[in-house]
Parts: structure tokens; C-alpha cells; sequence
């Protein structure tokens, strides 16, 4: 299940991609299959580990294209262990509100992305969950839990300040909320609800099938209910200077 809608966010065969709290590694796994450099990032070693696993099992079923590659890495979101202008696209989804500085986060993947290079960013819409927080307290107050809810002007914001140029936003994953809802309602812990297990096939059969009826569902559904808050950017290429002001310069 993608967040990220790469027809309009698009990836060449051969960009360096970083996938920055990679998590489970869904979206780094779709890069690697078009062919890119994928370094999966994440502070969690378990996930790491699994992730890795699901590479080398890609590679060996012939998944990726010939040239393709993939790393999985533990690492620090505030301390990103690459040089400057390293990658050609990074995305980073559904982790920016569980971490404190999230301004930090902006300013590592700007400072590790080349000129030009794209971002995706996605996060929790506000809407939907303010109703998760309004409903269960378990849902965001457990550690490494949901911090904040952003409006969207305000991580748009947030991305401009970090020196991004924003270019396109969209809602993703409408049925996804109603089974959030029924989750905080009865117990985030409580799997055996029966409303919460029915809604929960419905959606393993929705992700596993891709029926056309729900897709145009949730196509319909997204402005209006969308569980995640999805936005593009690119990193504006610095204008050049005149040469005189950089022979005046050296």
C-alpha cells in the first residue's frame, strides 16, 4: 500500500533514492522494482533487518531491474550519514509527526538532496486524526506516538522555510480512517472487535484484490476523508553569480 503516487512524483531508473524512516519499507521497495538506488533508512534495527531480508529476496526473484541496488541502514533522521547533495529524490512518510524537531528533519533531507532533486512528504491529515486523539488517548500519548497534527498550510510552510518549493499535495488512503476510528473507539489494542476485525478483512481483501469498486471509492472519498496528507517539492537549483562576483568572491 503506497502513500506516495509516484505518476506524480516521478523516478528515473538509476536515481539515488533515500527512503528516510523507512519503516515496514513499502515505498522503498517500489523504487528499487523502477530501477533506482535505494537507501532504506530507519532507527529501528528489527525493521532494518526485515527490510534487508525482503531486498536480497528481490534481488534473488529477478524483482528489481539489472543495475538497480539496494541498502538497508540503521540511522539517525538528525544526523543523516551521507554528504551533501547526495540524492536525486528522498521520501520521507508518515514519520515527521512523531519526531520533536521536525524542522531539523526538513533541514537534513534539504541538505542531503542534490538541486532539482524531488521530495515526498506525507503525514497523518488533520481532520481524520483529530478525530483518532479525540477518541483515545492510547492512540498518540505512548512512546514514539504521534506528537502533533499538522494542518497542511502549516507543513507547507514548514517545507518553504526549509528552502523547498512545494509543487503538488493530494489525500490518500480514505478507507483507512473509518477502520482508525473504529480502533481508537474500541481500544487500539483491541483487535478482537468485531466491527475492527470485519473492517480489517475488508481492507486486507481491498489491498490484496484492488476491486474497481473500491478504488473509485476511495478516489471519491480522499478529499474528504483522506487519512494521509501527501506533498511534492523540489530543491530549487541556487542561481548562478555573475562572473565578476566570483572573481570578486575568490
Amino acid at each position: 500500500m503506497l502513500t506516495v503516487d509516484f505518476t506524480r512524483f516521478p523516478l528515473a531508473a538509476g536515481d539515488r533514492v533515500l527512503d528516510l524512516g523507512c519503516g515496514a519499507g513499502r515505498h522503498a521497495f517500489e523504487c528499487y522494482r523502477r530501477g533506482a538506488h535505494v537507501v532504506a533508512l530507519d532507527q529501528n534495527a528489527e525493521e532494518i533487518r526485515e527490510v534487508a531480508k525482503w531486498f536480497a529476496a528481490m534481488k534473488e526473484a529477478g524483482e528489481a531491474p539489472a543495475g538497480a541496488t539496494a541498502t538497508a541502514m540503521e540511522g539517525d533522521a538528525l544526523q543523516l550519514p551521507f554528504p551533501d547533495e547526495s540524492f536525486d529524490v528522498v521520501i520521507i512518510s508518515e514519520v515527521m509527526e512523531h519526531i520533536p524537531d521536525d524542522k531539523g528533519v526538513l533541514a537534513e533531507m534539504v541538505r542531503v538532496l542534490k538541486p532539482g532533486g524531488r521530495i515526498a512528504v506525507t503525514v497523518p491529515r488533520y481532520g481524520p486524526e483529530k478525530v483518532c486523539w479525540a477518541l483515545s488517548d492510547a492512540y498518540h500519548e505512548v512512546e514514539g506516538g504521534h506528537i502533533r497534527i499538522y494542518k497542511a498550510e502549516e507543513l507547507l510552510g514548514r517545507m518553504k522555510e526549509a528552502g523547498l518549493k512545494p509543487y503538488g499535495t493530494h489525500h490518500a488512503h480514505a478507507l483507512h480512517s473509518p477502520y482508525w476510528w473504529l480502533k481508537c473507539a474500541f481500544g487500539v489494542d483491541n483487535d478482537k472487535a468485531l466491527p475492527v476485525r470485519a473492517y480489517h478483512k475488508l481492507l486486507v481483501w481491498d489491498i490484496m484484490k484492488k476491486p474497481l469498486a473500491t478504488r473509485v471509492a476511495e478516489q471519491a472519498l480522499n478529499p474528504l476523508i483522506g487519512k494521509s496528507f501527501v506533498a511534492y517539492a523540489t530543491k530549487p537549483h541556487l542561481p548562478k553569480l555573475p562572473e565578476a562576483a566570483v572573481a570578486d568572491a575568490s
